[in-house]
């Protein structure tokens, strides 16, 4: 949940008695206990876990037992007081459901089965919507393209025609090839795949499978494999082969397809919509983030947005708000909202909220999440119908409680913790936030506003930085503004799912209007994921979060310290404003980057390649994009590059061509050129469908091709134009070039093989004189010809490589190659990123500044 569920409850004023006297705590305790027993006990043997239920439930029952003695003895009841018997049996009912839930994972046939690895064939109900996997870059290349199904194993049958039946939680991962291409003919999409709908590839053989609904029972056949990790709420994994069509035995429930009905609907009626909206929209409404591309969803993470993404208590608040009215008044003559104006009572009204309540269950899917979000927005109904926030915590503490009980996997989800914690905070810091601030002169809507978002970043900010190993700066200003266009984003989106079966005009009218506040909380997160100060980096672990959590703690000393002097404050926001923004004036002068004059900057942008070549002020050639459109990106601002005349893409394997978007993201691209060996295919399919997106002309480079851009000129080098041998693989058909710029020569190798460079060489006869930069051909690895580096001759080498990779990169021999040859050599895992400066001084950076093998060259490094 996020600042609006704060928006939806409101505030009572500070006179009210009903918000008189301590808070009611006395079930925070044995909800807490609950679920830290049903945590340990998913994992812990069941002998354990039975044994402990029993002693628990034996020791309360006693203790029950004589305090009602006791209480009756005494003439009185002594309930109110917290009781040692109610923990007790709260920890044993928590056990014996965790018990019984683990218990499941290795019932029956499936567990041994998984062990060895079997090939059956299964009849399974899908217990949730298919999904598909994230594309995530793995050195070179994309992860394979999977679909994701969670479902129940209830009939399995073995090689030899064994037969079982059984009950067993598996997920089913979908093998979906891509569309095969050609490994020519760049600049005709059909050669690669076409682009889909929302700007991505299409996935042929998921179409299928992504159709399935909850409750649909299947028969399908497959590997077993055992769980990756420990502790998963699964039996088994399914493994099936590309190709492999689902046989569908049962249709699902009328109700799953009433809300499949829906949800289709909603997804029609946002086809018109800008790809932003588009995709936001759904996953607002309903969770369905099907067309969340992997960099829209990366800028939301970085901004602490991703529940906007996800169904949350916030949307279902807002709905049943709007139809009770604000806080504190249902229980009133003055009745607000749309029931009391339609004449309806303060019973129908309950039961058409109840209604209301089980289908937003039904079409957003009974899933865990989707209930979790229900009862934290039945928590803040509370606060509708009696106005009392002393009984929400108590309410809350019942709803951890319960759901535990009722499904103990939430207890180990990361998801129900953070959901948790903002809730809590926004019942318990917030009011008291809010009232400092009001008490200090800030307008009431926004010191409600400001004390949510800080009160639940404060809390769920370590656990954040448990999981990402970052803590966003942007965090509490993102969700600031985008809290005012969530609400008409979900009522109108909410409008557009009921009318799109009876009326899509409507709906898609609905929609339209539903778009604009979708594509400005778009919007945010694309600018404040986009700051060069957006984010820090954390240590992450359990350690990590304790230490921003004894940070975070010190920092509200200090800041309830702070507020009492406007002029600190005001100081402390504009620094923090020049933090975020980091203009580059400003930068400049603090850390000397970038370098006035820089010709050359290799962005580090981890294991891949990303260079940028200036060609005037604020345009720069880019050539090759890294895998990560956030790093490429801030790269780029950092430089002050809004032009980019070509964007050069030496080859398409991943980590040259996966951050395309953040190249292309709000700056005018005159042309994209590419190799003309489209493999991988499914990487070349991106690359056209993301230029045919945004009508950007699509060219292929051939050797011996010169062209100019303001002080640059430079040459293609390879590879050679046809006819010629089929390169044995991407790297080489790599784009190589010469350029030149401001008296320096500068040869980029992209990843070019050995046999490659040597082809080279034989190509240019002569041709290839000494260089005073060598962009040293794939990430520095061992593959290098040295009469290459003999002829090159450079007196600068710079690699490009991340962080403690797999591949051992750069290369030892390499390195001392280079060296020997008398070239300083600079690598973006140490160095950070790097700058070539031509004639002229470099300004003192926070790195090293420095000359590299004599005059007219220097170079500037940020370092790490």
């Amino acid at each position: 949940m996020g600042a609006e569920f704060q928006q939806v409850v409101g505030r009572l004023g500070d006179a009210d008695p009903r918000q008189e006297g301590p808070p009611d705590l006395r079930l925070v305790l044995p909800a807490l206990a609950a679920w830290a027993t049903a945590a340990l006990a998913l994992t812990a043997p069941a002998g354990w876990s039975a044994g402990g239920a029993v002693v628990c439930l034996v020791v309360g029952a006693g203790l029950l037992v004589a305090e009602r003695i006791r209480g009756r003895r005494c003439g009185k009841a002594s309930w109110r007081r917290p009781s040692a018997a109610v923990l007790l049996l709260c920890i044993a009912a928590a056990a014996a459901s965790a018990g019984l839930h683990a218990a499941d994972l290795h019932r029956g046939p499936l567990p041994a089965l998984a062990a060895r690895y079997a090939r059956v064939s299964v009849e399974l109900e899908v217990t949730s919507d298919p999904r598909l996997t994230r594309p995530r870059i793995r050195g070179d290349h994309a992860a394979p393209t999977a679909v994701l199904v969670e479902a129940d194993v209830v009939r399995v049958t073995r090689a030899d025609g064994a037969e079982s039946r059984t009950r067993a939680p598996v997920l089913v991962l979908v093998d979906a090839a891509r569309a095969d291409g050609g490994a020519d003919a760049v600049g005709r999409p059909g050669a690669v795949g076409r682009p889909g709908a929302d700007g991505r590839a299409d996935v042929p053989g998921a179409g299928p499978w992504l159709a399935l609904l909850p409750s649909t029972r299947l028969r399908v056949s497959g590997g077993l494999a055992p769980p990756l990790r420990d502790g998963e709420k699964i039996a088994a994994v399914l493994r099936v082969g590309a190709g492999v069509r689902p046989h569908v035995v049962a249709a699902p429930s009328g109700p799953q397809r009433l809300a499949g009905t829906l949800r289709a609907g909603l997804r029609a009626a946002t086809d018109g919509l800008p790809a932003d909206a588009r995709a936001l929209l759904p996953g607002l409404v309903v969770g369905d983030t099907a067309r969340v591309t992997p960099e829209l969803h990366a800028a939301f993470q970085a901004t602490d947005l991703l529940h906007l993404m996800a169904v949350s208590g916030a949307n279902f608040t807002i709905l049943l708000a709007l139809l009770i009215g604000p806080p504190g008044t249902a229980h009133r003559v003055e009745r607000r909202g749309i029931a009391p104006r339609v004449g309806l009572s303060l019973r129908s009204t309950a039961l058409l909220g109840g209604a209301l309540t089980l289908g937003f269950v039904v079409v957003c899917r009974p899933e865990p999440s989707v209930l979790r979000a229900a009862s934290c927005g039945l928590i803040a109904l509370l606060a509708v119908a009696t106005g009392r926030r002393r009984s929400l915590i108590p309410a809350l503490a019942t709803a951890v409680l319960l759901l535990v009980l009722y499904d103990p996997w939430l207890a180990r989800s990361y998801g129900f913790l953070l959901s948790v914690l903002a809730t809590g905070a926004l019942l318990t810091l917030a009011p008291r936030w809010s009232a400092a601030l009001r008490g200090r002169g800030v307008p009431a809507r926004l010191a409600e506003a400001l004390g949510a978002a800080a009160a639940a970043q404060t809390l769920c900010a370590p656990v954040v930085a448990v999981l990402a190993a970052r803590v966003s700066l942007v965090a509490v200003p993102c969700n600031l503004l985008a809290e005012f266009a969530v609400a008409p984003a979900t009522v109108l989106g909410f409008g557009a799912l009921a009318a799109a079966p009876v009326a899509m005009p409507v709906a898609e009218f609905l929609a339209w209007c539903a778009g604009w506040p979708a594509g400005w909380i778009v919007d945010i997160a694309r600018t404040g994921a986009s700051l060069p100060g957006s984010g820090v980096d954390w240590p992450g672990g359990w350690r990590g979060g304790a230490l921003l959590a004894l940070g975070t703690a010190v920092l509200v000393v200090v800041g309830r310290r702070v507020l009492k002097s406007p002029w600190i404050s005001g100081i402390c926001v504009l620094v923090l404003l020049l933090v975020l923004v980091q203009p580059a004036p400003l930068t400049r002068i603090v850390t000397g980057w970038p370098p006035p004059g820089w010709r050359l900057v290799m962005c580090d942008v981890g294991q891949g390649d990303a260079l940028v070549l200036a060609a005037g002020a604020g345009a720069g050639v880019v050539v090759d994009a890294g895998p990560d459109p956030l790093l490429v990106d801030r790269c780029l601002r950092s430089l002050g590059i809004t032009t980019v005349p070509l964007v050069v893409l030496t080859h398409f394997h991943a980590d040259h061509v996966a951050g395309l978007a953040g190249v292309l993201r709000g700056r005018s691209v005159g042309a994209i050129e590419t190799t003309g060996f489209a493999q991988p295919a499914d990487q070349a399919a991106s690359v056209l469908a993301l230029a045919a997106a945004r009508g950007i002309p699509v060219t292929r480079a051939v050797a011996g091709e010169r062209r100019r851009a303001g002080p640059l000129d430079w040459q293609v080098l390879w590879p050679q134009a046809r006819p010629a041998p089929a390169p044995d693989g991407p790297n080489e058909a790599s784009v190589t070039l010469l350029v030149r710029t401001a008296g320096l020569t500068l040869l980029l190798l992209g990843d070019l093989e050995p046999a490659a460079q040597r082809a080279l060489l034989r190509a240019g006869a002569d041709g290839l004189p000494p260089v005073d930069v060598l962009k040293v051909a794939h990430h520095g690895s061992a593959y290098q010809d040295p009469e290459l580096l003999r002829r090159a001759a450079p007196r600068l080498a710079l690699i490009s490589c991340g962080v403690d990779n797999p591949y051992g990169h750069p290369a030892p021999s390499t390195v001392e190659a280079l060296r020997d040859r008398g070239a300083a050599v600079l690598r973006t895992d140490r160095d950070g990123a790097v700058a070539v400066v031509g004639e002229g001084d470099v300004g003192e950076g926070r790195g090293t500044t420095g000359r590299a093998g004599g005059a007219g060259l220097e170079v500037a490094h940020i370092g790490r």
